[in-house]
């Protein structure tokens, strides 16, 4: 099946191309950015070798949705979507802090927690807790600096970032006020669908003007983790995993093939077969998140597509 794993467009009025982990992203002179989601996938803050099928557009189509579900809460970014894979919006400044939040203790959490450590971000874990237990303080908010491509995201505390000048206490304030209440609005959107939101991260920016906005993808596989509402209790109790719709499953993929992104280890080949199943279990996901059936894009030359969609776009506009 085709994928898109870079593009190298040429728009008309290009300024700039930066190029993230997944996502492709022009800026055109008139302060217009063009976001491409490829079919790239990264874990553990490294690019895999191949892309998924499909991925981009679930990636794109998720987000576009949670942004306009959530604009009452939080002005955002964007303008339009006008292909599956492709959203258009305003340039932003963005703020250099993942806003994490966690409701259960889960992925990165329980992983340094079963090392002992007791204090994540500047908020203190208390002791006696499971791998998916709900944290009795429900939720947390634990955030990281944005780290530059190659190195890690660091777990940062509230106190450290206002410290350092990395963002303003006022700016703080209201990025943690918009991250509760997206959260609240997330949860209530999964538990509509059976599902629990366990913990996820928000991006803001700042406009021209100085507005912090949401920028970014928000409450989809790739930033978020989600747990099946229905016996989740019973899998507690019993000592049983939970069966999560995330893309830990990759990362325990390749943990289990010795890699978590630290120096010196490699990447670990990805069969077809194994590609196929990635894919499988990202449109899986996406249908029990968005509770309806995923349709897929024409694949056949998705530059072209890409490209014929959004010039359309720009000459109506």
């Amino acid at each position: 099946m085709n994928t898109i794993t870079k593009t190298k467009f040429n728009f008309p009025k290009q300024k700039s191309l930066y190029k993230g982990k997944v996502r492709d992203v022009y800026q055109l002179k008139d302060d217009t950015l063009i976001m491409i989601a490829t079919d790239r996938i990264s874990a553990f803050d490294a690019i895999l070798p191949k892309g998924i099928p499909y991925k981009g557009q679930i990636l794109n189509q998720m987000a576009v949705n949670f942004l306009q579900k959530t604009e009452d809460i939080v002005p955002n970014w964007l303008i339009a979507s006008p292909d599956p894979n492709v959203s258009i919006g305003q340039v932003c400044e963005p703020l250099k802090v993942e806003m994490v939040i966690r409701g259960y203790l889960a992925g990165h959490a329980a992983r340094i927690y079963k090392q002992g450590v007791r204090k994540l971000s500047g908020v203190a874990l208390p002791e006696g807790l499971r791998e998916n237990d709900i944290f009795p303080q429900h939720p947390i908010i634990t955030p990281a600096t944005k780290a530059e491509q190659g190195l890690h995201d660091e777990d940062i505390s509230r106190e450290d970032l206002i410290r350092r000048g990395i963002v303003s206490e006022e700016d703080y304030r209201l990025m943690e006020k918009y991250t509760y209440a997206l959260f609240a609005r997330g949860s209530e959107i999964a538990a509509q669908h059976g599902l629990i939101l366990v913990d996820t991260k928000y991006e803001f920016g700042k406009t021209r003007d100085g507005e912090i906005v949401l920028i970014d993808e928000i409450h989809t596989p790739d930033s978020s983790r989600y747990f099946y509402k229905e016996g989740y209790e019973e899998r507690q109790e019993n000592g049983q995993p939970q069966i999560q719709l995330s893309k830990e499953f990759v990362r325990q993929w390749l943990i289990s093939q010795g890699f978590q992104g630290e120096k010196g280890q490699k990447i670990p080949p990805m069969s077809d077969e194994y590609v196929q199943s990635v894919s499988e279990r990202y449109i899986e996901l996406y249908e029990q998140i968005m509770g309806e059936k995923f349709v897929k894009a024409d694949t056949t030359d998705i530059e072209d597509r890409i490209y014929n969609n959004v010039m359309r776009f720009l000459e109506q506009n």
